[in-house]
């Protein structure tokens, strides 16, 4: 027998590609459990599924910066006195450094972060957690189909509660824009090609290298790379991106300082228009802001 759950959930989170740099992304989850009849006449309860393995998929995944273990720019040091890992992925001419509480991180033995190698790495924390009866797992990752423009973005919230506050995670995220009450399509075209792959940051969290805990981030003072840091319940979080990859703001990167950010923006381009932008964070939720 088989039992299955569509949309089960929506992973937000970030990965290192050697080719794109620090990637946002929004993957939805669909399972499909495969076993025997328990003694209530069920594989496993709806409850259950949508409860037990959503939060798996939470504490393994979402909201996380994926590491692609097995490429040869990773470079893994976890430091077991501050129970903190430090991660280089070593690109030619575009280095990304973090140091992070290692629940910050998922570590994906593979060359690259792809729906195929998260879905094993996932599936096989999830199998051993599942009742006798339950004989076998099948996870389908997917994106959300979008027909307008869209971006991935990363970023991290350190006033956030709960695991935004990490400082790489991110997501795939729509725009849609009205001008004078008419939609447009040339600003959400703007906004796609100028964030496309990008880091977006807090001015207030942007630091020296003298600062930072990491020696290897003295070498990054060159102009190539900003610096961040900042503290919040989690931990300490640092961090050493290409400027080009980046995006400074002033403000929190909230949906909703990032909404008001586009839309101010291009009121400044475009001063004599009325502006109205739909930001979306990840799947099916966003702000509106207008200038």
């Amino acid at each position: 027998m088989q039992l299955f759950v569509n949309d089960l959930t929506v992973m937000d989170f970030s990965y290192l590609c050697p080719e794109r740099g620090m990637v946002g992304e929004s993957w939805i989850v669909d399972v499909m459990l495969d076993g025997a009849l328990n003694e209530e006449s069920m594989v496993l309860d709806f409850g259950r599924v949508k409860k037990d393995l959503k939060s798996l998929i939470d504490k393994y995944v979402d909201h996380k910066l994926l590491i692609p273990m097995e490429h040869p720019y990773t470079a893994v040091e976890h430091l077991a006195v501050s129970d903190s890992v430090k991660v280089h992925f070593n690109r030619p001419d575009k280095s990304i450094h973090l140091h992070c509480p290692d629940e910050a991180y998922a570590f994906i033995y593979s060359d690259t972060v792809t729906m195929k190698s998260v879905q094993e790495y996932l599936s096989d924390i999830i199998r051993t957690k599942l009742p006798g009866n339950v004989q076998g797992i099948e996870l389908n990752l997917r994106a959300e189909v979008i027909e307008t423009p869209f971006y991935h973005y990363t970023h991290g919230l350190k006033k956030h509660d709960g695991n935004c506050q990490r400082i790489a995670h991110g997501h795939r995220s729509r725009i849609d824009v009205r001008v004078d009450n008419q939609t447009n399509s040339e600003w959400p075209e703007y906004w796609a090609k100028r964030w496309q792959d990008i880091y977006i940051g807090t001015r207030e969290d942007l630091v020296s290298e003298c600062t930072l805990t990491t020696d290897e981030y003295t070498f990054l003072a060159d102009g190539n790379h900003y610096l961040f840091s900042y503290e919040s319940s989690q931990g300490c979080f640092e961090l050493a991106i290409p400027t080009a990859e980046c995006e400074i703001i002033e403000t929190d990167s909230t949906v909703e300082c990032l909404a008001q950010f586009m839309a101010n923006e291009q009121k400044r381009l475009s001063p004599e228009h009325q502006h109205i932008v739909f930001a979306y964070e990840g799947v099916g939720k966003g702000a509106i802001a207008y200038a």
